[in-house]
Formats: C-alpha cells, sequence, structure tokens
C-alpha cells in the first residue's frame, strides 16, 4: 500500500487520532502556565524560578526534535509516536508528585524529552499518508488544536484548580495519555512501505537524501531562525500572560479564563483557515504574506505593552494571534511541501528544534527580566519585538529554489 492507496476515510481517520494527541500535548502545556500560579504558591518560587519550570520542558522537547525526527525516518514514524505518547503519559502523572523545584524542573525535563518525538513523528505520518496538495490543510487541522485547547483550558484550568488541585489535575491528564496510545497502537495503519522506514513510492524514489545534506540546504537554516523566532513571540505570550494579566492588570484566574477565550478564538480561525489560504498560494507568495505577517506582528506586541486599559490589550492580543497563526501554519506547510516525505521526519525535527529552543529560552529569560526590572514587562515586549523582525530577514531572505533537496 502507498500513500495514493490509503483510502480517503482511512487518511480521514488518522488526521482525528493525531489532532487528538496534538490538544493532548498542547493541554499539558497551556495549562501549566495557569497551574505554575498555584505551584509557584505551594512551592514558594519567584519569578525567576518560574520561568525555569516553565522553560525545562521546551529544553528536553527540544533536544529530542533531532533525534525523533531520525528515528521516525529509519525505524518508522508510528513507532516513534507510540513511544512519545507513553513516555509524555507518564511524567504527566509523575508531575503530581514534585515536592521541590528540582524535582519540578527533572520531571518537565523528562516529559519533553517524551514528547519531543511526537511532531516529527506525526508530520511524518502527514506526509505519508496525504498528497502533497493537501498537506497545508492537514496541518492547519492538527496545528488549530492549540487555539481550541488554549480556548478551553483558562476556563477549564480555573476549575480544576480550585476543585481538585494540580497535582490531581495532572494525574487525570496522564491517564488520557494512556488512552490515546491505545488509540493510535489499534487504528494507526500506515503504509507498508513507511513502516521500514524507506518508502518506496515515486516520490521518495526520485530522490535518496543524506541526513547531513539538510544541514547544507540554505532553506533549512532560514526555517530554523524563522521557527525560533515566531515560537520565541508565541511561547513569550502564552507563558506569561497569566501572570502578567494577573500582577500588572489586577484581573483573577477566572476573569483571565474568560479574557483568553477571545484570542483563543481568533487563534482556531487564523490556523484553520491558513491551511487554505497557503495550499492555494503561488510560489514565492507565502514567504511574502508571511513576512507582512510578521510585521503586523511587531507592531501589534507595541500596541499591547503600551494599551491604556486591559480591553485595549485583550483587543490588540486577539488581533496578533491571527498573524501568529498564519506564520506557525506556513512554516510547516513550507517543510511538507518542498522536501520529500522520505525525509520529512529528519526535516521537521531540525526545523522544529529551533521552535523549541525558542520555547526554552524565552519563558525563562522574560522571568529574569521581570525580577530584573522590578515586575514590568516592559523588556520582555521589546524582545519578543526583536524576534519578530529577526522573522521578518529569515522569510524574506528565504530560497526554495537554492539545494539539490528542493528539485524533487
Amino acid at each position: 500500500m502507498t500513500t495514493n492507496e490509503v483510502t480517503k476515510k482511512n487518511r480521514n481517520l488518522i488526521l482525528v487520532l493525531l489532532f487528538l494527541g496534538w490538544s493532548l500535548g498542547n493541554l499539558d502545556r497551556y495549562i501549566m502556565n495557569y497551574a505554575v500560579v498555584s505551584i509557584t504558591g505551594d512551592l514558594n518560587l519567584d519569578a525567576s524560578s518560574t520561568g525555569i519550570i516553565l522553560s525545562s520542558f521546551f529544553l528536553g522537547y527540544a533536544i529530542m526534535q533531532i533525534p525523533g525526527g531520525w528515528l521516525a525516518d529509519k525505524f518508522g514514524a508510528k513507532k516513534i509516536l507510540l513511544f512519545s505518547v507513553i513516555m509524555w503519559s507518564i511524567f504527566t502523572g509523575l508531575t503530581a508528585i514534585a515536592w521541590s523545584l528540582v524535582a519540578m524542573i527533572i520531571i518537565r525535563f523528562l516529559f519533553g524529552i517524551g514528547e519531543g518525538g511526537f511532531q516529527p513523528s506525526s508530520s511524518k505520518i502527514i506526509a505519508t499518508v496525504f498528497p502533497r496538495e493537501e498537506r497545508g490543510r492537514a496541518m492547519s487541522i492538527m496545528l488549530s488544536s492549540g487555539g481550541i485547547v488554549s480556548l478551553i483550558v483558562p476556563l477549564l484550568a480555573a476549575y480544576l484548580l480550585g476543585t481538585i488541585g494540580w497535582r490531581t489535575m495532572f494525574v487525570v491528564i496522564g491517564a488520557i495519555g494512556a488512552i490515546i496510545a491505545f488509540l493510535y497502537w489499534k487504528y494507526i495503519k500506515l503504509p507498508q512501505d513507511e513502516a521500514v522506514g524507506n518508502s518506496d513510492s515515486k516520490e521518495n524514489s526520485s530522490t535518496k537524501v543524506n541526513f547531513k545534506e539538510l544541514f547544507k540546504t540554505p532553506l533549512m537554516w532560514n526555517l530554523i531562525i524563522a521557527y525560533f523566532c515566531i515560537y520565541a513571540v508565541n511561547w513569550g505570550l502564552v507563558s506569561w500572560i497569566p501572570t502578567y494579566l494577573q500582577k500588572n492588570r489586577g484581573l483573577d484566574l477566572m476573569s483571565i479564563g474568560w479574557a483568553q477565550t477571545i484570542p483563543a478564538i481568533t487563534t482556531i480561525i487564523g490556523v484553520y483557515g491558513s491551511g487554505y489560504i497557503i495550499d492555494k498560494l503561488p510560489q514565492g507568495k507565502d514567504k511574502v504574506l508571511g513576512a507582512i505577517s510578521c510585521a503586523a506582528i511587531g507592531i501589534l506586541l507595541y500596541l499591547m505593552f503600551t494599551a491604556e486599559s486591559v480591553t485595549m490589550f485583550i483587543g490588540y492580543q486577539t488581533i496578533v494571534s491571527l498573524f501568529i497563526a498564519f506564520v506557525i501554519t506556513l512554516l510547516p506547510a513550507i517543510v511538507l511541501k518542498k522536501l520529500p516525505s522520505s525525509i520529512t521526519g529528519s526535516a521537521m525535527g531540525i526545523v522544529n528544534t529551533g521552535g523549541q529552543l525558542a520555547g526554552f529560552v524565552t519563558p525563562m529569560a522574560i522571568g529574569f527580566m521581570v525580577d530584573a526590572f522590578n515586575g514590568s514587562f516592559d523588556a520582555a515586549f521589546w524582545m519578543l519585538i526583536g524576534f519578530a523582525i529577526i522573522c521578518i530577514i529569515a522569510l524574506l531572505t528565504l530560497n526554495d529554489q537554492k539545494g539539490t533537496l528542493l528539485n524533487s
């Protein structure tokens, strides 16, 4: 069975199951940004320690991106997918027993290691079972899980933290992961040639790529930089906005939850709509539109932290979420469309390393900045604006005609 022989029904089933997995991964990451408010109180931590906790997951996640992608290409995406879900479920549950800052950092780091192979292996599955012209839409559906979860999490977190507490909450999330792992084992069926990590399809057999060649391709380095910058902005906002709104704008958790539903809805619409737009854009126009989006992000970030009211802040955040959604959807779509599916896992692992390193660096850096400037977030917002500018340059200088990998 080759890619073309995977029925539409099977493709849709795989897409639904992958969506559930992406949703669970996003749930844990987003809900930690709210749980950390209670965790810091229980463990008596300052802003710098909070930033380290939020960043420790991303360090493990980033470290595992390239090995996870290579393993998915070498041994089959389904095996790595199952391993990732099982491992992250175990360490999500173990988060509940953390008794100190050091214990929390170690558990969250190992959780990141466990989940690290999920994104490249699931991206490879999309490239394996979906034709090239449908991959942008499929990826946008995966990425829309982040927006949906961010819509649910604020209110869900406020309820769970107020009823069962953060420790029991993480046990429940870990149990859900075990269920999803079983569904993957039973229902995800891939083409036989993918199972051995060496597809015989026309697309893959026409281009044999050495892993090291990926690092010699200018496209890859532009994507790594762009990934780092846009995810620095994204995770910088996502990880610290709950704390910012509580400490600098005077909102309680429930009010924050309701306020964050608005940009969350925008993110869902933005990501899902972006997939359709990207699939129809002429070659070369996608990076221009991406650069324009980054410019808008920089302007809106400035308007956010200078906003005179919470209403204006949420309004600007809502609009910036739309542009971030487009860029975050565009970057993996470039990988899926420009590179052969035989090395999609490795390529996605490499470029996503940039994004996850940003997830590691940014929350921690913001924590140190907030402490250094006596609780002010102004320097942190300027840092995020700088990342938006660098992302513009990375996209505008992206040349997908360079390198032998792109002639497949």
